[in-house]
């Protein structure tokens, strides 16, 4: 199931995370983050019990956040290996390029 985490939830759901953890940064407002958006829900579905997460951001209610990140555009994609970053990827990235980045 994705997480949806906010500037309090982030560190535990993201930095401590035992797993690979995609975080989608993204707003409502967004057409290319609805594609994306798609894209990660049918991902997650297919992905339960696989030792991965799917994390998204709300750029808009969690500005520190981008901030710190350093989130220029969006849907902007942020892997995390054991608490530090592995890949930002902007754009929209397609099934198998989620896959990649989660390193299936």
């Amino acid at each position: 199931m994705i997480s949806h985490v906010t500037e309090e939830t982030f560190e535990k759901e993201v930095l401590k995370s035992t797993v690979p953890t995609i975080v989608d940064f993204w707003a409502a407002w967004c057409g290319p983050c609805k594609i994306q958006s798609e894209i990660l829900d049918a991902l997650d579905k297919e992905l339960a019990g696989e030792k991965v997460k799917i994390c998204k951001v709300d750029v808009d209610t969690n500005p520190n956040l981008s901030y710190e990140y350093q989130i220029m555009s969006i849907p902007t994609m942020i892997t995390f290996k054991d608490g530090q970053i592995v890949s930002k990827e902007v754009g929209v990235r397609n099934e198998s390029m989620v896959r990649e980045l989660l390193g299936l």
